[in-house]
This record gives C-alpha cells, structure tokens and sequence, in this order.
C-alpha cells in the first residue's frame, strides 16, 4: 500500500521572488473567481475568440480556470505531495500561456471588446497591452520557478510516497 507524504514548497530564495509569488497569486485567484462568478457566460465570450465553436469555448474556459486554481499550491509553498507541487507548477504556465495565445488571437480580430481575462463581470480590453501584459506574467513566473526551485528539495522532501507491506 502506498501512502502520500505531503511536504512543504521551498521557501522562496529571497524577498522579491516571494512578492512576486504572492503577486502571481493574487492575480490567479480574482482571475479564476472573477471567472467563476457568472461562469454561465464566460464561454460564450470566449465562443467569439475562438474557431472551434462552443463546445471548444467551453472546455478552452473550463480548462484555464482549473489551470489558475491549481497554480496556486505552488505560489504559496503550501504542504502537498511534490506530485502536486509540480502539477501546480505546470498549472500556472499552461494558464498563463493558454491566455498568451487567445491574446494574440485576439489582436487578429477586431470585433473582440471583452478579451475574458476577469470574466464577464469586468471588462477587459483586448490589445496589444494586454499580450505584453501576459507576456510580463510569464516572466515572473519564471522568475518565481526559479526563486522557488522545486526540484531542489531537501532529501526529507524527496520521498513522494512510502511502501508499507500489509
């Protein structure tokens, strides 16, 4: 039987790479609620952006709302297995380069008056602000990967899981 250990991020290397983890957390979690709030037309926003109709739409706006609320376990160095630690790890990229790509789409588009970002509820622009925008956010998620590290962990923190003979 195998049991998870859950275990503590690595604390990030200096001051600046901690603000910028918290300022990476913010911005996921009033995206991803601000996203939330009226959820019901959030895909029919998107459904304008993309080519692929509703039904790609709605999985494009499901799966970056579930790839912001996962990016957060990371930012925080909160206790979870180191499986989880890299998932939220990933979450945050994919997010951040999931909005990259609409944005550019976007910008090829003249119609697009809301780009989504925070949802239905605040209006968001879109242009070529905010590709530099998410352009500037992935840049501080590197520099938060790296200040933080995960695959650095101290030898304790490596065992994501411990064999028990029954």
């Amino acid at each position: 039987m195998h049991t998870v250990i859950a275990s503590y991020g690595r604390r990030p290397t200096s001051s600046s790479v901690q603000a910028v983890a918290w300022y990476l957390t913010i911005f996921f979690v009033v995206a991803s609620v601000s996203q939330l709030f009226a959820f019901e037309d959030f895909p029919t926003l998107m459904d304008g952006s993309l080519r692929g109709g509703i039904y790609q739409a709605t999985t494009f706006a499901a799966l970056v709302v579930v790839f912001e609320v996962f990016a957060v376990p990371f930012l925080l160095s909160m206790r979870v297995s180191i499986l989880m630690r890299y998932v939220s790890l990933v979450s945050g990229w994919l997010a951040l380069i999931m909005w990259l790509l609409l944005s550019l789409h976007q910008n090829t588009d003249p119609g697009v008056l809301n780009a989504g970002l925070f949802g239905t509820k605040i209006i968001v622009p879109s242009g070529w602000w905010l590709t530099t925008f998410l352009v500037a956010l992935l840049v501080l998620q590197g520099f938060a990967t790296w200040g933080m590290r995960p695959w650095n962990q101290p030898p304790h923190a490596r065992r994501s899981h411990k064999v028990q003979n029954t």
